[in-house]
């Protein structure tokens, strides 16, 4: 069996369950993504009903800032690549989606992007029924999402990856390199294997936030 075979087929590890302390078969398998880089996938499930699941970066490209002003019907039908280590905002909103341990990779469009931010605001709409104040600002978010959805109103869309597997694709996005700096303050949401060390570095933060306290 070659190489190339074994990364396909990936392999297993055992480890004791958390739970039960029974033995627990942990699954790993390497892929190459386009536009994510390298990952190695980890699964594991135990018979009592453990269940894991995570995703490990084992490349790593220069960390991006992507800016894009929707201004017109044309830019809704941008591409927006986002990596599970990418963090969304819409300044305007005061709107911030970064990455957790549940987060999820795909590639869509602006539309597509507003309207998974929309699904949030919706959510939260509903948590905040108790809170007159959160539940007007959240109103007022989805407003102004519609409009710009129907182009009647402009709003920014901001990609930042401190791995730089996230981008927005349009002549009219702006994009550069973070600095080491910036990419250091920026939350992940996976394991991260460091070549240069023997540790592995755990972010599993999660965190949306929907409803701005800057929105008026």
């Amino acid at each position: 069996m070659n190489s190339e075979n074994e990364k396909k087929e990936g392999f297993d590890t055992q480890t004791t369950c958390p739970l039960c302390h029974n033995e627990l078969v942990i699954h790993w398998q390497s892929d190459d993504i386009p536009f994510f880089g390298e990952v190695m996938y980890v699964t594991s499930r135990c018979s009592c009903g453990f269940r894991f699941t995570d995703t490990m970066i084992l490349a790593q490209n220069e960390p991006i800032r992507c800016e894009l002003k929707i201004e017109k019907e044309e830019d809704l039908n941008c591409r927006v690549i986002r990596s599970i280590s990418g963090t969304i905002r819409i300044p305007e909103l005061g709107i911030v989606v970064e990455p957790g341990n549940v987060s999820d990779s795909y590639v869509t469009n602006v539309e597509g992007l507003l309207f998974r931010v929309r699904d949030v605001v919706e959510t939260a709409i509903k948590w905040s029924q108790d809170d007159p104040e959160k539940e007007a600002a959240g109103k007022n978010i989805l407003k102004r999402l519609n409009d710009t959805l129907s182009s009647k109103a402009n709003l920014t869309v901001i990609m930042e990856d401190p791995l730089g597997n996230s981008t927005i694709i349009s002549e009219k996005a702006s994009c550069s390199n973070l600095t080491p700096e910036e990419a250091s303050a920026l939350n992940t949401g996976m394991v991260i294997l460091d070549a240069d060390s023997a540790d592995l570095k755990v972010n599993s933060s999660e965190n949306i936030q929907p409803l701005g306290n800057d929105y008026k």
